[in-house]
């Protein structure tokens, strides 16, 4: 009867210690190898999560992880969403995660070298849930786009280069909201001040913006070409931006050529008075505030790109002095080149 006792004592001391290391196990102890990012729809199953997961980190104890799911009832309260799973995580933080989307947001990186609805919608698209197609038609909708004060001529103003943080799942109206409160938070009262003083309004200061943005990659030199343009407008000359005309051939151009010069488009300030109607570009900050703050005292009219430093331009406030750059560019920069 002891010995019966002592077994019976054995395997419940036994049986106990099992589920306290099943506790631990499940609860407490790092399930995983490595980190991994997993990406739930309203169709992912237990069985995807799991593959994701396998794809990019290994899983110490699998059969655990499936028990945990199936306790925990994953497969019917999982929710949709971007989940980063990290070594440290136990199989119940994970299934937890995953039932009450402790999702981490996706960053997005916009930068002022996009040019095109195209390149923009396709960035996105690789981060979220939305497809590049239909962000790429929401650019283009005016309906859409005039909840948040744009249209498709003028919607590159609305999106400021940025890093953007927000849900994998997120909608299309959570994304534009988020463009859209950048940008009124870029806008500040000052900012419209200086623009009101230099006769413009925020979406003026974005064309112009834009055109700086594709004239140069040069920053410190963003205030001269800024005043170029302006000192134009004032002086009632059109602009004739070479980027504008660029951008009537989708930026494919690799050297514009007087007959492009010709090309029919409201865009194209060779043929245009005034502003083209919307920015050619998303233009960055450095841009924008080179605007606002145009160095206007120097006069300066023309620029021509220098033949001494690359990427660098010569400003001048005469055509004359403008003329004479213009010929040292071509006798020593394109002429040098065709031979």
């Amino acid at each position: 009867m002891k010995k019966i006792l002592k077994y019976v004592l054995a395997a419940v001391a036994f049986f106990v210690l099992m589920q306290i290391w099943g506790y631990i196990r499940d609860s407490k102890f790092p399930n995983f190898t490595a980190t991994s990012q997993v990406y739930v729809t309203d169709t992912t199953t237990v069985d995807g999560v799991i593959a994701q997961i396998k794809s990019s980190s290994g899983i110490r104890f699998e059969k655990s992880l499936r028990k945990v799911f199936e306790r925990k009832r994953v497969s019917e309260f999982m929710s949709a969403g971007h989940y980063t799973i990290e070594p440290s995580y136990s199989s119940v933080y994970v299934a937890r995660m995953l039932n009450n989307a402790w999702q981490k947001p996706v960053r997005i990186t916009l930068s002022g070298s996009l040019r095109t609805k195209s390149e923009i919608a396709s960035k996105i698209g690789k981060k979220m849930l939305l497809d590049s197609v239909t962000i790429h038609q929401a650019l283009n909708d005016d309906l859409f786009l005039k909840k948040f004060g744009f249209n498709s001529q003028t919607v590159f103003a609305l999106i400021i280069p940025d890093t953007y943080e927000i849900y994998w799942d997120a909608s299309l109206e959570d994304l534009f909201e988020l463009f859209k409160r950048e940008y009124d938070n870029y806008w500040t009262n000052e900012r419209r001040s200086k623009a009101s003083s230099l006769r413009l309004n925020p979406l003026q200061v974005s064309i112009l913006a834009s055109i700086v943005r594709c004239e140069s990659n040069y920053v410190p030199e963003y205030k001269d070409l800024a005043g170029v343009y302006v000192n134009r407008l004032r002086e009632g000359m059109k602009l004739q931006a070479c980027p504008t005309v660029a951008f009537c051939y989708d930026f494919k151009l690799t050297r514009i050529l007087n007959k492009h010069l010709k090309v029919d488009s409201p865009y194209n300030t060779y043929t245009h008075n005034g502003l083209p109607p919307g920015p050619i570009c998303c233009p960055t900050k450095e841009a924008l505030d080179a605007v606002l703050n145009a160095n206007l005292s120097s006069g300066y009219l023309y620029f021509c790109a220098s033949t001494t430093k690359v990427g660098q331009h010569l400003f001048s406030k005469t055509f004359r002095e403008h003329s004479q750059n213009a010929q040292t560019y071509r006798e020593k920069v394109l002429d040098k080149n065709k031979k």
